[in-house]
């Protein structure tokens, strides 16, 4: 997996530029990485609505929730679908609206200071084999491409945003994870 590092764009994946985005403060560079977990409608998969809603063309029409969120201006930085394909819509470098009302180590608006990784699933639906896949190698090629982010923690919404936000949610196998990106003592 490759990131173009000036322009903050993975290379051979999906592209959905999203207009739910701006610049990091100056001299602000991530140093974090949020994971979460999304499905739309709530705990169904597939279908181009993650999609809609991070580029803001989600039809109130075609689903009672979606009339409920139809005015969320949200993205991502990357979105992992239970297939493993990966779709960006916000470049690295940029910040993304993904962690709404937050802190983290006394730290608030973490969308200034972290990267977000959206997984397509739900809290209580065990997440698959190429979405952990997928997440490793991002993870990797984070690291590998900003010095900021090499020895960052990774996190869930649910840790940034507690009592609000619930994502990953205790399906999400955080051991799993460490293991496959080399944390030892996982």
């Amino acid at each position: 997996m490759i990131i173009d590092q000036g322009s903050g764009w993975l290379s051979g994946v999906t592209r959905v530029p999203s207009p739910n985005c701006d610049q990091r403060p100056s001299e602000c560079e991530p140093s974090l990485i949020v994971i979460h977990g999304i499905s739309l409608p709530p705990g169904e998969f597939g279908g181009p609505w993650i999609d809609c809603l991070f580029t803001n063309s989600l039809s109130p029409d075609v689903h009672e929730y979606f009339a409920e969120i139809k005015n969320l201006r949200v993205s991502a930085h990357v979105l992992i679908r239970r297939d493993g394909e990966l779709h960006q819509y916000v470049p690295f470098t940029a910040r993304a609206w993904h962690a709404g009302e937050s802190s983290y180590c006394g730290r608030s608006a973490c969308n200034d200071f972290s990267v977000g990784i959206e997984l397509e699933g739900a809290d209580n639906v065990a997440y698959t084999d190429s979405q952990y896949d997928q997440l490793a190698a991002l993870v990797g090629a984070l690291r590998h491409t900003y010095a900021s982010l090499r020895d960052a923690e990774i996190v869930g919404h649910e840790h940034i945003a507690p009592g609000r936000k619930t994502d990953p949610g205790p399906a999400f196998d955080w051991n799993r994870l460490q293991r496959a990106i080399g944390v030892e003592g996982a």
